[in-house]
């Protein structure tokens, strides 16, 4: 059973939509009511999925999502750290609230994810798989975000490293995709000269899409991915080649 944060749109609902298709039972978790509007949808198309209203940055609201989670399907064994919040505000014009709100959402939802899950995946002794959407942006210097966001993201990476290291041998692993420059709302609402400027710096030439994030999703979730931990999979056209 994958629970999915951020699911009401753009990657987060690519990503579960994925997992349902390859025969996921879901729950998508948003801060917004529509995730409800997604699951039904979902359902309506023959997908096993279910939906809850929640804050990632708290840890009442991760007891809610693993509640439901359980409550729907008995158990959780994969989850997908996606919510997130994105801004692109000026290194000096960053105000302390604003550091703050999306640092709670990015950062400290993603420990709270790792956590609660890592212990209930633990706690029933079969495994499991944590998947944690990262960033080029935490990667390298990126026009395109602020620099909140980017550490954020480069803290996922670093929680990603210590989950993984702390629940190898206990069977789930734990591991980062880093996708950059893919078609979504948030690349949508940047500007034409902006977009242009990101589409010049991509080796193959175009924007990724939603669903080649998702596969990797998919990949990392099952038993393919059994031997991989601790990793970061770039997904970014090779705007970073290593």
């Amino acid at each position: 059973m994958a629970l999915v944060t951020g699911a009401a749109q753009g990657l987060g609902l690519a990503i579960a939509r994925a997992l349902g298709e390859a025969g996921a039972r879901l729950v998508l978790a948003d801060a917004q009511p529509a995730v409800h509007g997604v699951a039904e949808r979902f359902a309506a198309g023959g997908l096993a999925a279910g939906a809850v209203v929640a804050d990632v940055s708290t840890e009442p609201g991760w007891h809610q999502m693993l509640q439901a989670g359980c409550d729907a399907w008995g158990f959780v064994d994969v989850l997908v750290n996606n919510a997130a919040r994105t801004a692109s505000t000026a290194l000096w014009d960053i105000g302390i609230e604003e550091w703050d709100a999306l640092m709670a959402v990015n950062l400290r939802g993603c420990f709270l994810g790792c956590r609660a899950l890592g212990a209930h995946m633990r706690a029933r002794g079969q495994g499991g798989r944590i998947i944690n959407l990262a960033s080029l942006a935490g990667q390298q210097a990126s026009a395109a975000t602020g620099v909140h966001y980017a550490a954020s993201k480069a803290g996922i990476l670093a929680l990603t490293r210590g989950f993984a290291t702390e629940l190898a041998a206990d069977g789930i692993t734990v591991n980062a995709i880093a996708p950059a420059a893919i078609r979504s709302p948030a690349l949508e609402a940047l500007a034409a000269g902006r977009q242009e400027g990101l589409l010049s710096a991509i080796p193959l030439g175009r924007f990724g899409k939603p669903e080649e994030v998702a596969a990797a999703a998919v990949f990392l979730a099952s038993d393919a991915g059994a031997f991989i931990t601790g990793a970061t999979l770039d997904i970014n056209g090779g705007r970073l080649m290593r």
